[in-house]
């Protein structure tokens, strides 16, 4: 009598009626496959080939149980193929991977946590949502990597606050923080400055998102970000300098300026093309005002005075913070 092949019982998290996961593996008496057994050890040096040609058979990756796996030079490289090994939702926790070929390899919501990633090529690999705590960088190349926008941990974070649970809530912006400090210091030194520069903004971000919520420091923290992105985003300044410009100039048009010792302002009795055309004068004034050139044609009078000493004082201002920003940004 023929016994029956029962199949793994692998739940993939991202399984639906139109796209199933399903494990082909043969189910041992925990009901899960070799792989996707979270009893059986995989600490011993047999798994590292066993493993690639498990791989290049086409066998389910996702979610396969790899803890503590010893997988030094391993080639999960897809050769010959537009799309790498999905390892979605995998355990690589404390696993050793150095010097192993991973490129274009998909670690979406896996969690390699103190992974020892040393000297492994990781160009091009997908590790959104994955779980990057404590991993080791050193050495590893890490060109076009994505992580998503947000990490594990922030969304966890977020999850904790809505709970109200705000010691979690801290300690999974720690864990994020950390996370975004090991990337920052691994991205500079492999000489990747444009990602090395978002990590910092995110490191500085979960620094602020841990103070009290209406503290000095994380009110001055956030207008930082706002202005310059922590001195990696120079474009800000522009674009908030311009908003600056346009919103004293709408006001400069009510309140009035004054020309050749008469009071000009936008009024109802105006035709809509004269109060255009003082828009327009205004302006101008609100440009020459910002950058502190002060030509003298146009003065403000009443309320204009004190919005052109605010304007004027935060012009001279942001010109130096983006001088600052920028020859920082370039000479990096």
């Amino acid at each position: 009598m023929n016994k029956i092949k029962l199949l793994c019982q692998y739940q993939d998290p991202d399984s639906t009626k139109e796209q199933a996961y399903c494990c082909q593996g043969e189910a041992n008496s925990s009901g899960c496959c070799y792989w996707h057994d979270k009893e059986i050890d995989k600490s011993g040096p047999e798994v590292k080939d066993r493993l690639e040609k498990y791989a290049q058979s086409g066998g389910m990756l996702r979610g396969i149980i790899l803890t503590r796996a010893q997988l030094q030079s391993i080639d999960l490289v897809n050769h010959h193929k537009k799309h790498g090994y999905d390892f979605s939702y995998a355990d690589f926790y404390h696993a050793d991977l150095k010097s192993a070929h991973l490129f274009n390899i998909n670690l979406q919501h896996a969690s390699i946590m103190k992974a020892d990633l040393r000297s492994a090529n990781l160009n091009c690999a997908n590790l959104a949502g994955a779980n990057m705590l404590g991993v080791k960088w050193v050495g590893s190349k890490f060109e076009n990597v994505s992580i998503g926008t947000k990490i594990k941990q922030e969304y966890a974070a977020k999850s904790a606050l809505k709970a109200k649970d705000e010691q979690a809530n801290i300690d999974f912006l720690e864990q994020a923080e950390e996370i975004y400090r090991d990337l920052r210091k691994h991205a500079e030194h492999e000489g990747i400055f444009t990602l090395s520069g978002y990590f910092i903004q995110k490191e500085l971000t979960m620094r602020r998102l841990q103070l009290p919520r209406y503290s000095i420091k994380r009110m001055v923290s956030k207008i930082v970000d706002i202005f310059c992105g922590y001195g990696e985003a120079p474009l800000r300044i522009i674009g908030l300098s311009i908003a600056i410009i346009f919103i004293c100039a709408i006001i400069y048009t009510f309140t009035g300026l004054s020309y050749n010792g008469i009071v000009l302002a936008a009024s109802s009795e105006q035709s809509m093309q004269e109060n255009l055309s003082f828009f327009f004068s205004s302006l101008y004034y609100s440009v020459v005002t910002f950058t502190t050139l002060g030509y003298g044609d146009f003065t403000p009078v009443g309320i204009s005075r004190a919005i052109a000493a605010i304007e004027a004082f935060t012009g001279s201002f942001t010109i130096a913070l983006f001088v600052v920003v920028f020859v920082k940004k370039m000479t990096r």
